[in-house]
C-alpha cells in the first residue's frame, strides 16, 4: 500500500467526510475504513469520490475485524480514529455490541499501529460522557437555559481536570478507548491523542436518529415534524462547527509529536453555548415558523450543563473557534434546506427515531 497516507477510520461519516475532503483538497492521499452502517454515509463516500478521484482509497470493513484493520494500517503515517458507536439510547440497548465496537475497535487499532515498525500517530475522538453526569455542579436557571453558579466554570467550562466518571455503557466504553489511547502513549511510547468532544455540527451530517442533534432539529421542523425535547429543553451545550473541529485536527497532528499521551476537551466553549431552547428559536428566525415540541422524561447520563474549556488546546497550538453559533447554524440550515428541496419534503426514514435531544 502507498506511504504517506492518512487512515480515517469511520471516514465516510460525517466528521470523517469533512476532514478527508479537506486533506484530499490539500492533495494528500486518504484511506477510508468504513462499514457504511449509517445511514446517510454512502452518500457522503460518494461525493469524495466524485471530488477526489483516485487520490481516496476507500476499504468497506467493520473496525471490529482485527485483520481488516491491521491491513488498514500498513504504510500509514496518521491515523483518524473516528469509527464508533456513537448514541447512548443504542449503548442501553445493546452494550455488548457497543464495547464491542467502541473499546475493543479502538483496541484492534491501537495493537496495529503498535505492529508497525514506526507507528503511525493515532488521534481518537472521545466525548464529554467521560466526565459523567455532572451532578454536583450547583446550576441555576437564566432565561431559558441551565447555567453554573461558579463564575469560573460558567465563563470557561469544563476543563480536562475535572475527574473521569463514566455514565451509561457508551460513557463507559468510549471512556474505556480513551484511556488506552492515553496509556499506549506512556506503556509504549506511541504518538496518540485524544479529543473529548462536545456537540460538533455543519454540512454532511444528516442528523438521524438520536447524534446530531442540531441536523436532527432542523431537519425536522423543515419536515414540520414533531421535535421531543428529553427533559426541560433547558440542557446547554457548547456547539462547533466542522470546520472549525478540521482546523484543531490539523494543528493536533502538525503537533502529536509534542503533545502525545494527553487528553484535550474540544467543542465551541462557552461564546458558542446554546440550550435546545435557544436552538429551537434560532431554527424559528431562519424557517419562519417554529417546529412543534413535546417533552419526555431525562435520559440517563444526560448532562444539564457541558459545555469544553478549550483553553489547553488554544495554549499549546494557538486554535481558536472562528464560526459562531448563529453562523453556523445557518449554514447548516441551507445546506440541509437545499439537500430536502433535492429530495422533496419525504418522510422520515424507517429507521428512523422520532425523537430528538442533546447527546
Amino acid at each position: 500500500m502507498t506511504e504517506h497516507t492518512t487512515l480515517i477510520t469511520g471516514g465516510a461519516g460525517f466528521i470523517g467526510s469533512n476532514l478527508a475532503h479537506r486533506l484530499l483538497t490539500m492533495g494528500r492521499k486518504v484511506r477510508v475504513l468504513d462499514n457504511l452502517s449509517r445511514p446517510g454515509v454512502e452518500q457522503n463516500l460518494q461525493w469524495l469520490r466524485q471530488q477526489h478521484g483516485s487520490l481516496l482509497d476507500f476499504v468497506r470493513a467493520d473496525i471490529r475485524d482485527a485483520a481488516a484493520v491491521n491491513e488498514a494500517v500498513s504504510g500509514v503515517q496518521q491515523v483518524f480514529h473516528f469509527a464508533a458507536q456513537v448514541a447512548v439510547t443504542t449503548s442501553l440497548e445493546n452494550p455488548q455490541e457497543d464495547f464491542a465496537i467502541n473499546a475493543l475497535g479502538t483496541l484492534n487499532v491501537l495493537e496495529a499501529a503498535r505492529s508497525r515498525p514506526v507507528p503511525p500517530a493515532i488521534l481518537m475522538t472521545s466525548t464529554n460522557k467521560v466526565y459523567g453526569g455532572l451532578e454536583d455542579l450547583d446550576l441555576s436557571v437564566q432565561g431559558q437555559r441551565y447555567l453554573p453558579v461558579a463564575g469560573e466554570v460558567a465563563a470557561r467550562g469544563i476543563d480536562e481536570a475535572r475527574s473521569l466518571d463514566f455514565h451509561s455503557p457508551y460513557g463507559c466504553s468510549k471512556g474505556t478507548a480513551d484511556q488506552y489511547v492515553i496509556d499506549y502513549a506512556r506503556s509504549y511510547g506511541m504518538t496518540t491523542l485524544v479529543f473529548r468532544m462536545s456537540c460538533i455540527y455543519g454540512p454532511r451530517q444528516f442528523g438521524t436518529e438520536d447524534q446530531g442533534w442540531v441536523a436532527h432539529f432542523i431537519l425536522r421542523a423543515l419536515r414540520g415534524e414533531r421535535i421531543t425535547l428529553y427533559g426541560d429543553g433547558m440542557q446547554v451545550r457548547d456547539v462547533l462547527f466542522v470546520d472549525d473541529l478540521v482546523n484543531a485536527f490539523l494543528l493536533a497532528e502538525q503537533n502529536a509529536a509534542r503533545l502525545k499521551g494527553r487528553a484535550f476537551n474540544m467543542g465551541g466553549g462557552a461564546g458558542n453555548a446554546i440550550s435546545l431552547q435557544d436552538l429551537l428559536d434560532r431554527i424559528e428566525q431562519l424557517h419562519g415558523k417554529r417546529p412543534p415540541v413535546s417533552f419526555d422524561a431525562w435520559r440517563t447520563g444526560d448532562q444539564r450543563y457541558y459545555v469544553s474549556d478549550t483553553q489547553a488546546f488554544t495554549r499549546e497550538t494557538g486554535w481558536q473557534a472562528k464560526v459562531s453559533a448563529d453562523e453556523g447554524i445557518a449554514r447548516l440550515f441551507e445546506w440541509l434546506a437545499q439537500r430536502q428541496e433535492k429530495r422533496g419534503n419525504a418522510p422520515a426514514g424507517a429507521g428512523e427515531r422520532q425523537v430528538a435531544g442533546a447527546v
